[in-house]
């Protein structure tokens, strides 16, 4: 595996250095913190009632954006007449 060499603060590595785990390299935390958050990292960090809510929400603004985007067309259709 090819490596790099890469210069850091002080500040930054004492940061890195405090996110270490036992027995981890640094190049094994910055992986760690900085990969692809899994979907399951997620769960349970709103309420039900909350997900709903924000849930409704993006229906009703959806439903909005629809009914624009028609307003929007039949203008364009009639000015193309």
């Amino acid at each position: 595996m090819a490596t790099k060499n890469i210069s850091i603060t002080e500040e930054a590595y004492d940061r890195l250095s405090n996110l270490k785990k036992k027995n981890e390299s640094f190049s094994e935390i910055i992986v760690r913190v900085t990969g692809k958050a899994n979907l399951r990292d997620f769960f349970g960090i709103i309420s039900k009632k909350k997900a709903d809510e924000v849930s409704n929400n993006i229906k009703k603004s959806r439903e909005e954006n629809r009914k624009l985007s028609e307003i929007r067309y039949k203008k364009l259709i009639r000015g193309l007449k």
